[in-house]
């Protein structure tokens, strides 16, 4: 696997994801500031609230953006990240049967029940950024990508090296705060969701797009088996057969 240095070139491997998989976007840095940490300066407070989706849209667009608690939209996906508290309608079950997600608020409550989450009070907000313009360390890499191109990424990451099977956990909602971001953050595997009814109304995501989260431990073995991979099979597989 080829070595990056002590200090991780992300502008370089962001390129390379660029340029490999062919992304019409760029790759989001996800880092999140913990309780304790000071706020990095270079990144903008945006001037309303914004949900954890919106801002990672605007971050994939070139914006380098520090969303704090006050300045976060969703009450799940800011209680998720462990920024704000559990609002009692989201507990409940009632915010996402409201949406129509769920027949009863007993089935959105096992939901919410059962999602992992960061404990409350451990971030004080969340920072993203294009990788190639990052001036924090990612926790998560988040890429907005078509189906075919999170696919490279799957094997690349997880069974390049050692092989095996994938396993993936998504829900109907939270897609980038949860599925993308906390689960990669917590397990150091990577994570794909086929998007949620908040980014999809709420963002620029297109029907055909989907989310995969890169944990940065991960990162670099997952660009270098991508270079690896670059003039086998991902070339090979996109020459049609006549």
């Amino acid at each position: 696997m080829r070595q990056w240095g002590i200090e991780l070139d992300y502008a370089m491997m962001a390129k390379e994801l660029k340029d490999i998989l062919g992304l019409k976007n760029e790759p989001v840095a996800v880092t999140l500031i913990k309780k304790g940490m000071e706020m990095p300066e270079g990144y903008s407070v945006p001037d309303k609230p914004l949900r954890h989706c919106q801002a990672m849209m605007r971050a994939k667009h070139g914006e380098m953006l520090l969303v704090p608690g006050d300045s976060q939209a969703c009450p799940a996906s800011g209680s998720a990240l462990g920024i704000i508290p559990l609002p009692e309608k989201v507990g409940s079950g009632e915010f996402h049967h409201n949406m129509g997600m769920y027949e009863s608020k007993g089935a959105a409550k096992l939901t919410i029940d059962t999602r992992p989450a960061l404990e409350q009070g451990s971030v004080i907000a969340t920072a993203m950024a294009p990788l190639g313009k990052a001036t924090l360390k990612p926790d998560v890499v988040v890429i907005t990508a078509l189906p075919e191109q999170v696919f490279w990424i799957l094997p690349a990451a997880q069974t390049f090296a050692k092989g095996g099977r994938m396993e993936i956990s998504m829900a109907s909602v939270q897609a980038s705060c949860v599925d993308t971001t906390i689960i990669p953050y917590q397990t150091g595997q990577v994570n794909i969701s086929l998007g949620c009814f908040g980014c999809r109304k709420t963002t620029d995501i297109a029907p055909e797009e989907m989310l995969v989260g890169i944990p940065e431990v991960r990162l670099a073995d997952t660009v270098s088996a991508l270079v690896r991979m670059k003039e086998g099979p991902i070339a090979k597989s996109r020459v049609k057969a006549v």
